[in-house]
């Protein structure tokens, strides 16, 4: 068992273990389960996140609310052409990002990595960089081992939920999984790992949650494909020698003290921020019509159900 970073790494200390080495033994135990069958689970998960991260490639996928829709075909097309301004590494897990948030948002089957909401990130870093490198499929298994243990620290230190820590919380806390299991998979050490899933929280560090109309679509999908940036570059920091100077923990912490001193209307509730834009607010007219209901509407849904 481990409940911080600090405490990973000493019990990977002196010895050739990754953190996905201790991850999987430490699933095995507490599940009551063997090896095989939590790469089987891993594999479910896997086809799952390649499925959606696809899906939305060659056909245009539209959300339920008409909001959002298209885009993750648009960006294959522009990657397709190979004459994009980043490289199409970024602009390949981009296009992935965008299907998995479609895919969402039209009420398909996602890996929720940490949340439905930043979805994208995890599979639009971690398949593109497992396709550039032609990495073994049981190397990627493992490196979603290590991004799951990531995600399983932030949850004890702090939270993934953006309702209670702001978009830092979700897209944060994947590009970090992310970061660390890229830097995993291309053979870094669990130091640098963790070195990258820090500075990727630190990079978007404060941000807000503001969903227009409520919904886990506009600003979300955008994020989710500058997600995808953000965890390549913490990945090669780290790779390159650059560490965090402030620890894993200590960036996890204080991600938490800045999402709840966050006002609550940059928590996930529409009441701030884009949410709140003449644009923002005209698109949740639409969506919901101008009604008494309506009008009082916070943007939690999941507390309602009137719009059903």
């Amino acid at each position: 068992m481990y409940f911080s970073a600090k405490e990973m790494l000493a019990q990977l200390e002196g010895s050739d273990k990754r953190i996905c080495d201790l991850v999987i033994k430490n699933e095995v135990e507490i599940s009551e389960t063997t090896r095989e069958k939590v790469f089987e689970m891993l594999e479910e998960r896997y086809q799952v996140m390649y499925n959606s991260a696809h899906e939305a490639l060659e056909k245009e996928i539209r959300s339920l609310s008409g909001l959002t829709g298209g885009s993750a075909k648009k960006m294959w097309e522009y990657c397709k052409k190979g004459n994009t301004i980043c490289d199409n590494t970024i602009i390949r897990g981009a296009a992935y990002a965008l299907s998995c948030l479609e895919v969402n948002a039209s009420m398909g089957l996602i890996v929720a990595a940490p949340t439905a909401g930043a979805c994208g990130i995890l599979p639009g870093a971690l398949l593109t960089t497992a396709e550039k490198y032609d990495i073994p499929h049981e190397q990627v298994l493992e490196a979603l081992a290590t991004a799951s243990g990531i995600g399983q620290l932030i949850v004890k230190k702090a939270t993934v939920s953006g309702a209670e820590g702001g978009c830092q919380a979700e897209c944060g806390s994947a590009a970090s999984m992310a970061a660390a299991a890229i830097v995993e998979m291309l053979g870094g050490t669990p130091a640098q790992a963790f070195d990258a899933a820090a500075i990727a929280m630190q990079n978007i560090m404060g941000l807000v949650c503001d969903p227009v109309a409520g919904l886990v679509e506009m600003p979300c999908a955008k994020r989710n494909a500058s997600g995808v940036a953000n965890a390549l570059v913490s990945a090669d920091l780290a790779l390159s020698g650059i560490f965090s100077e402030v620890p894993f923990d200590e960036v996890i912490e204080a991600m938490y003290k800045v999402g709840k001193a966050l006002p609550s209307t940059l928590r996930e509730t529409a009441l701030g921020g884009l949410a709140t834009t003449p644009t923002g607010l005209a698109m949740k007219e639409k969506i919901y019509g101008n009604h008494a209901e309506a009008s009082a509407c916070t943007g939690n849904c999941a507390s309602c159900g009137g719009c059903n």
